[in-house]
């Protein structure tokens, strides 16, 4: 399924797909979109969240960054 799909520690911890138990993710980043900000038109200004993808099920952990 996925491009680049690897084992992936977060925090000190390896993530498990609580889905399938597959332990391979990809990851991408995606804008947390705010309903002001996007009424502004200003999308590109959103917090951006971490994704990691399972590579098996395609279950979705999300992290932002504090």
């Amino acid at each position: 399924m996925g491009k680049h799909a690897k084992k992936t520690i977060v925090h000190g911890k390896e993530l498990i797909c609580p889905v399938c138990g597959e332990d391979q993710f990809w990851e991408r980043e995606t804008l947390m979109n705010t309903a002001g900000v996007t009424f502004l038109g200003f999308d590109w200004a959103n917090k951006p969240a971490q994704n990691y993808i399972c590579d098996s099920c395609g279950y979705v952990y999300w992290f932002l960054s504090k």
